[in-house]
Parts: structure tokens; C-alpha cells; sequence
């Protein structure tokens, strides 16, 4: 045999022999290799769990933050609002106030008036008893006069 024949006589017999070793031990430690598997699984994902758990802090910070820029946003506006309406009020308030004066100078002025008429006509009835009172006077004065004759 030469050396060639023996190499590749010595190649196949460790070829199939290591066959055999390897075959041997992966059905001995296939249980091992699944397990580790299983763990090398388990292991990624409570790191992808941990991870979306971060992302969801953030996201939830991020909307966190938003709601209270608008929560601020919105308080301005409001305090904006409420400001006008009161600017507004108060203008409406003076604008009413002016109008009441103006009615009560109005109803000063129609109060003068009549007590003027009041006036007048309590001078108006003076005049008529005087000018009524002193004819039937006269009268009555004359006809005494007459029944005493």
C-alpha cells in the first residue's frame, strides 16, 4: 500500500469514526442544546420586552409633555377669553349706565315739567274760585241786602 492509499484509508475511517463521535454527542447533549436555545430565546425576549417597556415610558412621557403644553395652551386662551369678555362687559355696563343717566335726566326734565303744570293749574284754580268765589259773594251780599230792605 502506498501512502496515498494508506491517507485516504485513514481520512475515510476518521471520517465516518467522527461521524459517529459527533452523532453520538449531539443525541447526548441534544437536550442541553435546546435548552440552551429555549434560554438564548427567553434571554431576548425579556430584552425586547425591556426595551418596548422603554419605548413606552418614552411615548408616554413624550404625550405626557404634549398634553401639558396644550393643557397650557389651552389655559391661555381661556384667560385670553375670559379677559375680552370682561373688557366687553364692562364697556356693555358703561354703555347702559350712560343710557340710565340719560332716561333720568329725561324724566328730571319731565318731572320739572310737571310741576310746572302743577303749578299753573293750582294757580288756575285760585283765579277760578276768586273769579266764581267773589261774583257769588257779591250776590249773596245783594241779595241780603235785598231781604233786609
Amino acid at each position: 500500500m502506498s501512502k496515498t492509499e494508506i491517507e485516504q484509508f485513514v481520512l475515510k475511517l476518521m471520517e465516518s469514526r467522527l461521524q459517529q463521535v459527533v452523532e453520538e454527542y449531539i443525541s447526548r447533549n441534544d437536550g442541553r442544546i435546546k435548552e440552551l436555545a429555549l434560554v438564548e430565546r427567553v434571554v431576548r425576549v425579556e430584552e425586547e420586552l425591556k426595551s418596548l417597556r422603554e419605548m413606552s415610558e418614552l411615548r408616554f412621557d413624550a404625550s405626557e409633555k404634549r398634553f401639558d403644553v396644550l393643557q397650557k395652551t389651552m389655559n391661555e386662551r381661556f384667560e385670553a377669553l375670559l379677559r375680552e369678555m370682561n373688557a366687553r362687559f364692562e364697556a356693555l355696563q358703561r354703555e347702559m349706565d350712560a343710557r340710565f343717566k340719560a332716561v333720568d335726566k329725561r324724566f328730571e326734565s319731565v318731572d320739572k315739567r310737571f310741576d310746572a303744570m302743577d303749578k299753573r293749574f293750582t294757580t288756575l284754580q285760585w283765579m277760578i274760585g276768586v273769579v266764581v268765589g267773589i261774583p257769588a259773594l257779591v250776590i249773596a251780599i245783594a241779595q241780603v241786602i235785598q231781604l233786609l230792605k
